[in-house]
């Protein structure tokens, strides 16, 4: 056998192997894949991914959206998805954007935590100021759409003068907020819309029944702690102070500490009524016929 001829039987043999080898690979080792490709391929083929039904199947989606959405937004309260920690700072600005300048707000921020499927960012919020813009503050954080909870305050009562030496009753405060969100957007609505957080005036807890501070008289109103009735007359009454001042004051007219309730020319007095730091004072200047002035305290 020559040369050639032993060339060409050994590149058959050669091809026949590598045939056999391919085959092998292929119907043995790379059957389950193709049969994989080939179940894919029907269930993508009988689905007719085509634009119409395409169009359709989002317009479906978008209307469950809707749905779901309105749910949400009927809910009181909504937890955001990963809000920033800057957020807070920025809704408590926009509350006290009308407080006056009275009320002072320290803002800290403290961690971020875990509550079970949720998380929260802690603040501080530490201060002074007017009960009632207190009382709004927290009404706020409370009744505002994205959860938020106070907890842990404490608060005490402040007085304080201010430029004309009148007393300010302030509430010194602290407490904890805890600001949720979720890693999802599943408790939260596309269109954000804020709750009402309008509130009330409440009485001030913290104003004192009887205070020792009394404010000074700027108005230079008539003090009538040793006034003197002079006379009647239809104008008014005509009195004088211990300066030796005068005034002529009509009913419901202002005094130091109170005002004129009754000007009585048949028994010829007058009535005032007197608040010392909550002490309630009624006080009758009589016109005595020797010119001389009575008074009466009750």
């Amino acid at each position: 056998m020559n040369r050639k001829v032993k060339s060409t039987l050994s590149l058959v043999a050669l091809l026949i192997f590598i045939l056999i080898a391919g085959g092998a690979y292929i119907f043995i080792f790379q059957a389950g894949k193709v049969k994989d490709k080939t179940a894919k391929l029907t269930e993508l083929s009988k689905n007719d991914l085509d634009r119409n039904k395409l169009l359709l199947a989002l317009d479906n989606a978008k209307e469950k959206i809707k749905k779901i959405d309105s749910i949400l937004a009927a809910r009181k309260f909504n937890i955001p998805q990963d809000i920033s920690e800057i957020g807070f700072f920025t809704f408590m600005n926009n509350i006290a954007a009308d407080f006056s300048g009275v009320t002072k707000i320290n803002l800290e921020y403290m961690e971020k935590k875990p509550d079970k499927e949720f998380f929260f960012y802690e603040y501080k919020v530490t201060g002074s100021g007017d009960y009632n813009e207190l009382y709004r503050m927290i009404n706020s954080i409370e009744q505002s759409r994205e959860l938020k909870k106070v907890k842990e305050a404490s608060l005490t009562n402040q007085v304080e003068m201010d430029d004309d030496n009148v007393p300010r009753y302030l509430v010194n405060y602290s407490f904890l907020v805890d600001v949720y969100f979720s890693n999802n957007n599943r408790f939260s609505t596309t269109e954000f819309k804020e709750n009402d957080l309008s509130s009330g005036i409440l009485y001030d807890a913290f104003y004192p029944l009887i205070r020792l501070e009394v404010p000074p008289n700027i108005d230079n109103l008539l003090d009538v702690q040793g006034a003197k009735l002079l006379a009647l007359i239809p104008e008014g009454a005509f009195l004088s102070d211990q300066k030796g001042d005068s005034y002529l004051l009509l009913e419901g007219d202002p005094v130091y500490l109170g005002y004129v309730t009754k000007i009585d020319y048949e028994k010829q007095n007058v009535s005032f009524i007197i608040n010392k730091g909550g002490i309630i004072e009624r006080i009758n200047l009589q016109l005595e016929k020797e010119g001389l002035t009575k008074t009466t305290i009750k």
